[in-house]
């Protein structure tokens, strides 16, 4: 037997096998040829005839079937039999990772520019988000927004588009125009607390100070990395509008002041993660980059068998029969 019948997986090309019966329609259908006369004439010729015929009888049965058998093993080989392997699980690329946006009032403020028109906050942080999961295939992420309270809009997916139009559907107050920045992280811990222990991460934007919600961001931090969750910040937001002042620059309120770079970066390095400042559009796009780099996780794959091409073994058996059939033949001739 040429291929074990209990790894048999079938044929590439089964219809290529209508092609067994060819050479018996052929000589069917066609009309035989008609052999010439003698060309010598001699006596007892009938009777070196019939020695001759059961002389090579036999040879000749034999080569027959030969040529049937070769025959029969090109067919099955171009039909390209295949045979299973045993099961493997390739490593894929992934991350695990939850994506806390802050939807608070200042998020629109409109101190961005993207595409040559300036916009708020938050329309930014969309364009950079939404490209940031166009080239996530295979991640698995949720989504969380907060303002006076956190909520949960999505639970970590692979679906990622279904994340794309919840972020779309998306308004500055939405929550609330607070900044519930503890409350967030919590969400976020509970939400990755199932996960394994390499794939608790947080990715966290705002461009705000904690000022509402029940649990303190400090709080909220070390119950973090007793769980094992790290926390990435992102500071978001321009510099506000200046006031030149016998020519010294005086900011205004709205700029970096209004954001509490000191306590996002003290969550960061509490839980091991990294605290980033984005001033503009293109900055933040370079630091969801840099999380890309920073967040490599190597998930098994799902369980396949690969199939293996058996065409070989009838080819080779099909020339072996043709060669000795041919042999035999110019043996006889």
């Amino acid at each position: 037997m040429i291929l074990p019948a209990s790894s048999f997986e079938g044929f590439a090309w089964p219809w290529l096998l209508l092609a067994l019966p060819l050479p018996w329609l052929l000589r069917r259908l066609l009309p035989a040829g008609r052999p010439g006369g003698p060309a010598l004439r001699v006596p007892y010729g009938m009777q070196l005839d019939a020695i001759a015929a059961r002389g090579g009888s036999g040879i000749a049965r034999g080569v027959g079937v030969l040529a049937w058998l070769a025959w029969a093993l090109l067919c099955i080989a171009a039909a390209r039999p295949q045979q299973l392997g045993p099961p493997v699980q390739p490593p894929q690329a992934a991350r695990d990772l939850m994506l806390a946006v802050d939807l608070s009032g200042s998020m629109g403020e409109e101190d961005m520019a993207l595409g040559g028109r300036g916009v708020d906050r938050l329309t930014a942080a969309k364009a950079v988000l939404a490209d940031f999961l166009d080239r996530r295939s295979g991640d698995r992420i949720g989504l969380i927004v907060f303002g006076d309270r956190a909520y949960a809009l999505t639970p970590l997916t692979r679906d990622l588009s279904a994340v794309r139009e919840q972020l779309d559907d998306t308004v500055v107050g939405l929550p609330g125009r607070a900044t519930a920045l503890g409350d967030a992280i919590g969400l976020a811990v509970k939400r990755l607390r199932a996960q394994p222990a390499n794939e608790r991460v947080l990715v966290l934007l705002t461009d705000g100070v904690n000022t509402a919600g029940q649990l303190d961001p400090m709080k909220a931090a070390a119950l973090a990395r007793d769980a094992g969750v790290r926390i990435h910040t992102i500071a978001f937001g321009g510099d506000g509008d200046t006031l030149s002042v016998f020519g010294l620059p005086i900011r205004m309120p709205g700029g970096d002041d209004s954001v509490d770079e000191g306590t996002l970066q003290r969550i960061a390095s509490m839980t091991g993660g990294k605290a980033f400042r984005a001033r503009d559009t293109d900055q933040l796009a370079g630091i969801y980059a840099e999380i890309d780099r920073i967040e490599p996780i190597l998930q098994p794959a799902e369980r396949v068998r690969p199939r293996r091409e058996r065409y070989p073994l009838p080819l080779g058996a099909a020339l072996l029969c043709g060669a000795i059939a041919l042999a035999s033949r110019r043996r006889r001739a």
